[in-house]
């Protein structure tokens, strides 16, 4: 949100610089990210006082030289008036023309604006040239010029009662704070609310002025007005509907004023009866909109045209402003008339009936509508505005009338239009005041720093709330209408401390013992985890818990489609691929890895994360800790060295990242064949912990990648482990090896066995014969062919011996290596690689 400072002091004194104020903004939780400053000192192009002035145009004469170009004769407060060449249309449709009194912007030889010709905002500084054979040494300014917008195709005209000859700087200058407010917090959505807060702040009046018109306007309040039949049929969504009619009105152009405020806000001008609805919208909080009076449809048997709040009708259309086709669903709020939609509540109007130059009569909406729908009804359409992002913080439905009348009464100052003295008013909605009890004392408990009670009664006053201190010194606060988020008196005491100001706060020490420091093992393991797989070169990514269970399905391509009743699905999803609460971690994996394959060739990528599994009879679902990796792409970066171009990722390479990671947690794994519908037959692998099934792993099947739109012939290589049976096994105590002091003896062993025997078997068995001796078997080398035969396969292993308390001799070491391979011939029906039987 944007809030220009000149518009701002409408309604309070600015008594700080404006990095101070912003500051102090901030602190009180309305986060001012940027202040953008027009012409002053601080902004990216500030306006000279002395070379940038007010100008007015006294004349304007045919240059000798080109039909295209005119000489004006600009008066600025100096010794003479200036003559300048210039091709501003507006001013070549006044050629000829004298006794002129066209207020301008005015810029004198030195001055340095923007460049209205040049691509962007490029700076250049104003020098005395020559046009056509004529000197000119000023310019009249566009709007690009003076960094204003972008409008460059005609110059900028300021009001009659700009005063001649002074800076532009002091007319036209002005600063743009930008608000990040975070929150349900509508209040805060406006000039008005701004100014609110900075009254408090500041401790100085709130000026309202510029409302008591409309305060104090003569108008009636009635639920059946003569000109406009109302009705809302769903009360529970349009808490309050206000409509006023202003007859005569005569569209034209926004005041120069009023369209300054609205660009310098990040609006765009339209007209004079649209910019009303958008100026009062941004002043006070209020969405409102004018719907052209004859184009709306009375009800059957009624001549008054109608206005009827309902939910849409299944597959109900309507044209919205932006000339978007929108279908709607049964929980959408539409405003309609005798013979269909005319507005998306609280969102967009229609096209049918919006304002068009020939628009004479206005019928002004001024609505309050519950927030939720309104958020869904935004989301679901796609589909934001400035009216929706406030109602969907909660307007103050008290705000209805008062804006209606603000804008109404703007419309016959500014439109030439007669306000009807009668307002449309129908209030399903009225809750009560809320009143809350607050003690002082309570306040200085829970703050811990001394806050006069004088102090405490001014801030929650300046901030619109009613205060009465009773007897025995109890605060009796009523909550004003525009905070539904104040329900306890602790909210109030939070009012009182950032408005006191958070940063005034004394820095103390803890009085009282430190807490004890509890372990807490599944957030330790689990950051262990991420280290060693960033470690490994693996980049964390978080994915929405929130799934379509279709792409579940996808992970088993010849199985049957999910069963949505074994998944547990949300009331009220926002759309339908976000409509269940996911079960697996591989689903969402893929999808980000499909995305980011899109613009880079190597992605490596982890996820730890909850699924949900349902229990029955149970009201909550299981929520177990599951870890998640993918991997596509070249194993390692490119490089221009020929030489070097990697291979892609495949399954040894997921293999070393789990070891890498078993390793770091002080476990150690076994890998076993494996199958998961996921994964390809034959490159699938079920890991185990101690006995314990930890998970699969492998290259994903062609058939899944397909269904994932994943790159053809590209392997993805994924795993999903239960991240808690790490929890549980990481941490236990480990055992320590001792180091021998003696020097190990290493010893190369080769067995023909049959092609199903897993190498890990093997391994296994030589490390439990040989032990103590045999300290580790690594596998080295695996042959197939014609010299052992078919369906047989060699495996070769570095045997080391050593023992602890002497050095092995050569009978020791061939002792034991027979024992192995009489155990590997009995239960494996190994053979010695070069023995024959």
């Amino acid at each position: 949100m944007r809030v220009p400072l000149s518009w701002l002091k409408d309604y309070v004194e600015i008594t700080v610089p404006i990095p101070q104020l912003a500051q102090r903004l901030t602190l009180a939780g309305l986060e001012v990210e940027k202040i953008t400053y027009i012409g002053l000192p601080g902004a990216e192009l500030p306006w000279d006082p002395d070379k940038i002035v007010v100008g007015e145009v006294r004349a304007v004469h045919p240059h000798p030289n080109a039909d295209r170009l005119v000489l004006a004769e600009v008066e600025y407060g100096g010794p003479e008036i200036e003559v300048v060449v210039t091709g501003a249309p507006s001013l070549l449709a006044r050629r000829g023309q004298t006794d002129l009194h066209l207020k301008v912007a005015f810029a004198l030889e030195g001055a340095h604006l923007y460049d209205g010709h040049a691509p962007g905002f490029q700076v250049m500084k104003l020098k005395s040239t020559k046009i056509r054979g004529i000197p000119s040494r000023a310019m009249v300014c566009s709007e690009k010029e003076l960094g204003l917008s972008d409008e460059h195709e005609d110059i900028i005209y300021l009001p009659d009662d700009a005063p001649v000859g002074v800076p532009l700087v002091e007319y036209l200058g002005d600063a743009v704070l930008e608000f990040d407010i975070k929150g349900p917090f509508a209040h805060l959505y406006s000039v008005f609310g701004v100014a609110r807060e900075v009254s408090a702040l500041l401790d100085v009046p709130l000026r309202r002025e510029p409302l008591r018109a409309a305060e104090t306007f003569p108008a009636q309040l009635s639920t059946n007005p003569d000109f406009v039949y109302l009705e809302i049929a769903d009360p529970d969504l349009c808490p309050r509907y206000s409509a006023a009619f202003i007859r005569g009105v005569r569209v034209a152009p926004s005041p120069f004023w009023m369209q300054m405020r609205l660009r310098l806000a990040g609006m765009r001008p339209i007209s004079n009866v649209v910019d009303i609805t958008n100026y009062v919208m941004l002043e006070l909080g209020q969405p409102l909109h004018a719907f052209d009076y004859t184009r709306l449809r009375p009800r059957p048997g009624d001549s008054r045209p109608a206005i009827i709040v309902r939910r849409a009708r299944p597959g109900e259309q309507m044209t919205t402003l932006d000339g978007i086709l929108r279908t709607f669903d049964r929980e959408m709020l539409l405003i309609t008339d005798g013979g269909g939609p005319v507005a998306v509540a609280g969102v967009m109007g229609g096209l049918e009936s919006e304002v068009t130059q020939e628009t004479t009569d206005v019928l002004l909406e001024s609505a309050n509508f519950h927030f939720l729908s309104i958020r869904r009804t935004s989301r679901l359409l796609g589909l934001s505005s400035e009216a929706s992002q406030r109602f969907g913080r909660q307007v103050d439905p008290e705000l209805t009338v008062p804006a209606a009348l603000r804008a109404a009464l703007l419309m016959a100052q500014l439109a030439g239009g007669t306000v009807v003295p009668v307002v449309g008013d129908l209030y399903p909605g009225r809750q009560p005041r809320r009143v809350l009890e607050l003690l002082p004392t309570e306040v200085t408990r829970i703050l811990g720093v001394e806050i006069s009670t004088e102090e405490m009664v001014r801030i929650l006053s300046s901030l619109d709330f009613a205060v009465q201190q009773r007897e025995d010194g109890c605060l009796q606060v009523t909550v004003p209408s525009h905070r539904p988020d104040v329900t306890r008196p602790v909210d109030l005491v939070e009012e009182i401390a950032r408005i006191w100001g958070y940063d005034r706060f004394p820095t103390t020490l803890l009085r009282d013992e430190l807490p004890p420091q509890r372990p807490n093992p599944r957030l330790e393991c689990a950051e262990r985890v991420r280290d060693l797989l960033v470690g490994c070169g693996l980049d964390e990514v978080i994915t929405y818990s929130l799934v379509d269970i279709a792409d579940e399905g996808k992970l088993r391509p010849q199985g049957p489609p999910p069963d949505p009743s074994c998944y547990l699905r949300l009331k009220n999803p926002l759309s339908a691929d976000r409509a269940y609460l996911r079960q697996t971690l591989l689903s969402s994996l893929l999808q980000t890895l499909r995305d980011n394959l899109r613009f880079q060739e190597r992605v490596a990528i982890f996820e730890i994360g909850a699924v949900y599994l349902p229990v029955e009879g149970e009201p909550l679902p299981q929520e177990p800790l599951r870890l998640g990796v993918v991997m596509a792409g070249p194993r390692e970066p490119r490089s221009w060295l020929p030489d070097r171009q990697s291979a892609p990722f495949n399954f040894y390479d997921l293999k070393g990242v789990v070891e890498a990671l078993l390793s770091g947690l002080g476990l150690t794994g076994t890998f076993e064949r494996g199958q998961h519908p996921a994964f390809h037959p034959g490159r699938c692998a079920q890991v185990s912990v101690n006995g314990t099934f930890l998970g699969v792993m492998g290259e994903i099947h062609p058939l899944v990648r397909e269904a994932f739109d994943l790159p053809e012939g590209l392997p993805v290589c994924a795993l999903e482990f239960d991240l808690e049976v790490l929890i549980g096994l990481w941490g236990a105590p480990r055992r320590m090896t001792p180091i021998s002091m003696h020097p190990p003896v290493y010893e190369d062993l080769a067995v023909v066995v049959d092609e199903e025997v897993p190498a890990v078997r093997v391994r296994d068995m030589i490390l439990q014969t040989g032990a103590p001796l045999v300290r580790s078997a690594v596998l080295f080398d695996v042959y197939r062919g014609e010299q052992i035969g078919a369906g047989k396969k060699s495996l070769a292993y570095r045997l080391t011996y050593q023992a602890d308390d002497r050095t092995l001799v050569d009978q020791e070491v061939a002792r034991v290596r027979e024992k192995i391979i009489r155990r590997l011939e009995r239960e494996l029906g190994a053979i010695l690689r070069g023995r024959t039987t």
